[in-house]
């Protein structure tokens, strides 16, 4: 009898601690940004390490930038005579290069993976999701990160209406989004296995 009780007692704490994902449902960029949420929770999940990589590039660029800001602010002239270096160094050279990285590989991208540890595949993926303006129609892809690759495989997407994910008061309908993201990711995986 008391083990019954602890068993209700750890489900009642866990279900708790697990509220639900509520969005805006004005806003798409809320909506956008709860699904993406979801979607890397879910790849993550399915055993796929992020891949941290070109964040910790842009961050390293980001950081440069605010470098030479700070030299430039307390360099010996004064702004109208150090115009030239602020113009050159921080806003086309750096700028240019962290604008460059986001448009090249970045893309629409909300997670890069490594590949799963069992896999014999060499390359891991790439999550991107696309949310118009002014649309309900959400569109997940997932492709491999290196698509030259011999291992990589044909991408998958799937587009569909937000409004089957979410009640009316802007709350997920968790249940129903995970199986169409696991659902996309097991085409992915199988369209390896048949390649083979």
């Amino acid at each position: 009898m008391p083990e019954k009780k602890a068993d209700t007692a750890s489900s009642a704490t866990t279900a708790g601690k697990h509220s639900p994902k509520k969005a805006n449902l004005l806003d798409h960029h809320s909506i956008k940004h709860l699904l993406d949420e979801s979607v890397t929770e879910i790849v993550t999940g399915k055993g796929f390490v992020e891949d941290v990589k070109m964040s910790n590039i842009r961050l390293l660029i980001g950081s440069i930038i605010i470098i030479i800001a700070l030299f430039a602010q307390f360099y010996n002239k004064k702004f109208p005579e150090n115009r030239n270096f602020l113009i050159g160094c921080i806003y086309i050279l750096f700028n240019g290069i962290l604008q460059l990285i986001i448009y090249t590989k970045e893309k629409n991208a909300i997670l890069f993976t490594h590949p799963p540890a069992e896999s014999f595949s060499s390359t891991g993926l790439v999550v991107s999701s696309k949310l118009p303006r002014f649309s309900d129609m959400y569109t997940l892809t997932i492709a491999s990160v290196d698509p030259e690759s011999i291992s990589a495989k044909p991408p998958v997407e799937f587009t569909k209406s937000v409004t089957q994910w979410f009640t009316k008061d802007g709350v997920l309908v968790e249940g129903l989004f995970w199986k169409d993201v696991e659902g996309l990711i097991n085409d992915y995986t199988k369209e390896s296995k048949k390649s083979k």
